[in-house]
């Protein structure tokens, strides 16, 4: 799920009812996702979906157990850090920067 998804999907990882975060995502992002989320005290699910077609790379779902969590709020609402300490802006989400701009309204 991407930040233009504000869909607010639960289901369930190994038994215990999570907030989907995205799912058909790759290894790396899973990596980088699951990291972001524990540096912010969440307690991270993974599942891993069966491939489409035979010879398909694999493709996961990640979760949290936090039944309100929704990705877009905490970004938005800048809720989240990296471990460096900075905010989690859309870009640093979406993996196309690794630092936080300030925006020109904020002080």
């Amino acid at each position: 799920m991407s930040l233009n998804n504000a869909k607010h999907i639960i289901t369930e990882f190994e038994g215990i009812r999570c907030t989907v975060v995205e799912s058909g995502i790759s290894f790396e992002r899973l990596t980088f996702l699951k990291e972001l989320l524990e540096c912010n005290k969440f307690e991270v699910k993974v599942k891993e979906e069966p491939p489409e077609l035979p010879g398909d790379p694999l493709k996961y779902s990640i979760g949290v157990t936090d039944l309100v969590f929704n990705p877009v709020f905490a970004v938005y609402d800048r809720s989240l850090r990296t471990k460096d300490g900075q905010f989690v802006s859309p870009g640093i989400w979406n993996q196309e920067t690794t630092v936080y701009k300030r925006m020109y309204w904020m002080k």
